[in-house]
């Protein structure tokens, strides 16, 4: 743990070493230049049968817990060439300020000053916080949240504490009394953390990502960005995402606005999972709803890939199926038809990769805006058809991080691809394509939020057994402690 002083952000710490040297695509600057009202203008000319009044609600919108995500978009089309931005999930903690090139000063226009000034500080107004100090605390990515702290000490004038909030540290230096976030520093000249003071916290930016309700209390008095309920609402549980995705499109029906997804079955038990992988044609994808960074996913394409899953032991007991996005030789059944990944352009070798999108996006007090993108690329190149040589993870998986044996992780940064002139060209999508995919992240954020305050009382307090309800996992349910 340490303290970071005003005055100390210096971009080569905070930024991949590529990124340094890269300047946005000048779509890409574009793109991120207009504004809602003409991206607006610009959606509804293309889409004249959704309602005008209802775009500009939505991008006028502001949320009341989920107020920073990120969602990772497939660009897919259909059997007819239509092309969509599709949502695989919605992440309440995302990466991406680290692989996004800015202008010249980086410091200057970086998503990090964006975020933290346009949606972080306007939260330190909020009356009734309590009496304390500035903090980010964090359990992986110590490039992108070290540099929350530096930039949140520059652009405030007073020192943040950094600091660590690991699962299995067994001397958590975090704690709360009555829903005050504290935070217990190294004591002076001691390595003995017991002789240190607990300093209380006003407010505080999260990057906790593994189980963080098992640290931190689903709300607090302390301002946190995000509350551990949006995890729970879905942000970190994709079971409560699919159903809050569901609601909210069944409120949006009238407007001509939905959320796009796979085909989505949840509350599926392990045994049932083979009946649900047939039905969409012995090709689909199994999620443990709980995990994240790529982590409990599994894309099964033939008996073996399923009967390794069904042999894996989980912590937990309910999963959710979805539609695979495969080429157009294979791809999962559904009722919408099928989709097919867009894809890389050919390289030299005619290959194509599957590559999703990441859209990050910050929610203030006047609505909606982006805040930094970027796209990975799979460690394989698609195949036309599907023969087992190849397992379909590694044609089909995009996340970077993988985690090693004694729990910490690294991210395969080779597969980034930057919105830059040389990356951004080879994913052969469009500025429509960053404004259909920029809209369905502020959709998929605001449902999820609605299922966040569906789940608090007009007393404050969190409504245990709608939860327990909505997600039927009793391991789950005994995980959070409800």
């Amino acid at each position: 743990m340490v303290q970071v002083a005003p005055n100390s952000f210096e971009d080569r710490d905070h930024f991949y070493p590529r990124v340094l040297n890269a300047r946005s695509h000048p779509m890409v600057k574009y793109f991120f230049s207009l504004g809602n009202e003409r991206i607006a203008d610009r959606y509804l000319h293309l889409h004249p049968e959704v309602d005008p009044q209802a775009v500009r609600q939505v991008l006028s919108l502001k949320t009341k817990y989920f107020r920073w995500g990120g969602a990772d978009l497939f660009p897919v089309t259909t059997d007819d060439g239509s092309r969509r931005v599709i949502v695989i999930e919605t992440n309440s903690c995302p990466s991406g300020q680290k692989s996004m090139p800015f202008g010249e000063d980086a410091h200057q226009d970086s998503g990090y000053r964006t975020l933290l000034e346009r949606t972080f500080l306007p939260m330190l107004k909020r009356r009734g916080l309590p009496e304390g100090a500035l903090a980010v605390i964090y359990d992986k990515n110590e490039m992108e949240t070290s540099g929350y702290a530096a930039m949140l000490a520059d652009i405030t004038g007073e020192p943040v504490w950094f600091v660590p909030c690991f699962q299995d540290d067994e001397n958590l230096p975090v704690r709360f009394t009555d829903g005050v976030l504290e935070i217990r520093p190294p004591a002076d000249g001691s390595t003995d953390d017991a002789q240190s003071e607990w300093i209380p916290i006003r407010a505080a930016f999260r990057y906790v990502t593994q189980r963080p309700w098992s640290r931190i209390p689903i709300l607090t008095r302390t301002a946190i960005l995000n509350p551990v309920l949006v995890c729970l609402s879905g942000g970190r549980n994709k079971l409560m995402a699919a159903k809050a995705y569901d609601f909210y499109n069944a409120e949006l029906q009238s407007t001509g606005l939905m959320i796009r997804t796979p085909e989505t079955i949840w509350d599926v038990n392990k045994n049932e999972v083979p009946l649900w992988v047939e039905r969409m044609g012995g090709i689909a994808v199994v999620k443990d709803p709980y995990s994240n960074a790529g982590q409990g996913v599994y894309t099964l394409t033939n008996a073996k890939e399923l009967a390794d899953f069904m042999h894996i032991d989980f912590r937990f007991d309910r999963f959710i199926v979805q539609s695979l996005v495969g080429n157009s030789g294979w791809s999962s059944d559904t009722k919408q038809g099928r989709f097919y990944h867009l894809g890389t352009l050919p390289d030299k070798r005619q290959a194509i990769y599957v590559a999703d999108l990441r859209m990050m996006i910050g929610i203030g007090p006047a609505g909606a805006y982006p805040v930094a993108s970027y796209a990975r690329r799979a460690r394989q190149p698609l195949t036309p058809t599907l023969d087992g040589t190849m397992a379909s993870w590694d044609m089909l998986g995009t996340n970077l991080s993988v985690k090693k044996e004694d729990g910490s992780w690294l991210s395969q940064s080779e597969r980034l691809l930057l919105m830059d002139s040389r990356d951004f060209n080879q994913l052969g999508i469009s500025i429509d394509d960053l404004i259909e995919g920029y809209l369905q992240t502020v959709l998929s954020v605001i449902a999820i939020d609605k299922m966040a305050q569906k789940l608090i009382t007009q007393k404050g307090t969190f409504r245990r057994k709608l939860f327990a309800s909505l997600n039927p996992d009793p391991a789950f349910v005994a995980d959070i402690g409800l």
